[in-house]
């Protein structure tokens, strides 16, 4: 069995949105409240993205380039993007899964974002029927 006593359970659901700031109002009137919020300067657009927990889920909203907008606002269904996965040791967790030949579909993982307090590390593989998976490990 991979990542024993290392997995922590569900840390947060990636949603793609078209319009970041309808997608927080919407789940504002649900009760979630914005966590974090965050804009992230990759090779071309920025990526708008804002954490929104209620009790112990969090879905983190992100608002794409305007290009991957376009491909979003055309799904019928299918728009959660990733399940992101909680684990103690990101680096353990990156060992195992590769030495279980896993596919990893980030090149340079784990990947750093400066989420939170002191940062994130995360990498993502695919699932049999193309899901995506994330493992995550936010720095203390």
């Amino acid at each position: 069995m991979l990542l024993k006593g290392n997995l922590q359970g569900l840390q947060h659901l990636g949603l793609p949105v078209t319009n970041l700031e309808r997608s927080k109002a919407f789940y504002m009137q649900l009760g979630f409240t914005e966590v974090m919020r965050m804009d992230i300067q990759p090779k071309s657009d920025t990526i708008r993205v804002a954490m929104m927990e209620h009790e112990n889920f969090t879905i983190e909203l992100y608002e794409p380039g305007l290009e991957k907008r376009g491909e979003i606002a055309a799904r019928a269904d299918g728009h959660i993007d990733h399940v992101a996965l909680n684990v103690l040791d990101i680096d353990q967790a990156y060992a195992e899964i590769k030495a279980a030949g896993m596919e990893i579909l980030e090149g340079d993982a784990p990947v750093y974002l400066p989420f939170w307090k002191n940062g994130v590390k995360y990498f993502t593989v695919r699932g049999p029927d193309g899901e995506k998976v994330e493992f995550n490990q936010i720095l203390k």
